[in-house]
């Protein structure tokens, strides 16, 4: 099974999979301008993610493990989420009460997310359990699990 980790906290990972240090990348912003569907489909302007982008498209699982600021992602979660917009096509369709980008690689992988926040109360759980969801049903995650770090089955390495 092919593996890619994106972690912003601690070092969890497994062997042999393809790992991504959030806090040692320099994601840039999604600035709009559409080229990496327009002018050179599927190549985003920046030149920072294509190992990432190879990596996500080509593994089977995908896990996350992502520090929460206020019960939301970190902003250089989101830009990631943000840029991941070249793994799609730009025609779209409406089905399962959303709008679908339609997908430009026959699969996608299967998605941990896991978090490092104590929620107050299962509502503000609930909110961010969907919003999760709802990012990974759009990128075609065929499952898609949403776990609190003590979750995880994976161990810290050094």
């Amino acid at each position: 099974m092919k593996l890619i980790v994106i972690r912003e906290f601690g070092n969890y990972t497994t062997t042999d999979a393809l790992c991504f240090d959030m806090e040692k990348l320099n994601i840039k912003n999604c600035i709009g301008c559409w080229t990496c569907w327009w002018k050179s489909p599927g190549i985003c302007i920046h030149n920072d993610l294509e190992d990432f982008y190879r990596g996500y498209v080509g593994a089977d699982k995908a896990i996350f493990y992502a520090k929460l600021q206020e019960g939301f992602i970190s902003s250089k979660m989101k830009s990631l989420f943000d840029r991941m917009i070249p793994l799609f096509l730009p025609y779209t369709s409406f089905r399962d009460g959303g709008t679908f980008h339609a997908p430009r690689y026959p699969q996608y992988p299967n998605i941990e997310f896991y978090y490092d926040y104590d929620f107050k109360n299962e509502e503000d759980l609930k909110i961010f359990s969907d919003y999760i969801y709802k990012v990974f049903k759009q990128f075609y995650s065929p499952e898609i699990k949403v776990l609190h770090i003590s979750e995880s089955e994976k161990g810290e390495t050094e």
